[in-house]
């Protein structure tokens, strides 16, 4: 990880500290920091074209259109 990427994190950590209630607890910081970490490798994997069409996926689970 370079210098400029975790300097990225320490400013969104920071962000997402002081968008905490009050009275947050340790899992409340788990779950922000799980989905955010969900949310990010989500956009890349869009960014660098690793998509799954709708109809594929339904098609996958059997689900109808």
């Amino acid at each position: 990880m370079s210098n400029v990427e975790i300097k990225g994190v320490k400013s969104a950590v920071r962000q997402l500290a002081d968008a905490l209630p009050d009275d947050a607890t340790w899992d409340d910081v788990m779950y922000r920091v799980y989905v955010r970490q969900a949310v990010d490798a989500g956009l890349r994997d869009a960014a660098e074209g690793r998509l799954v069409d709708v109809a594929e996926v339904r098609r996958q689970f059997g689900l109808v259109e």
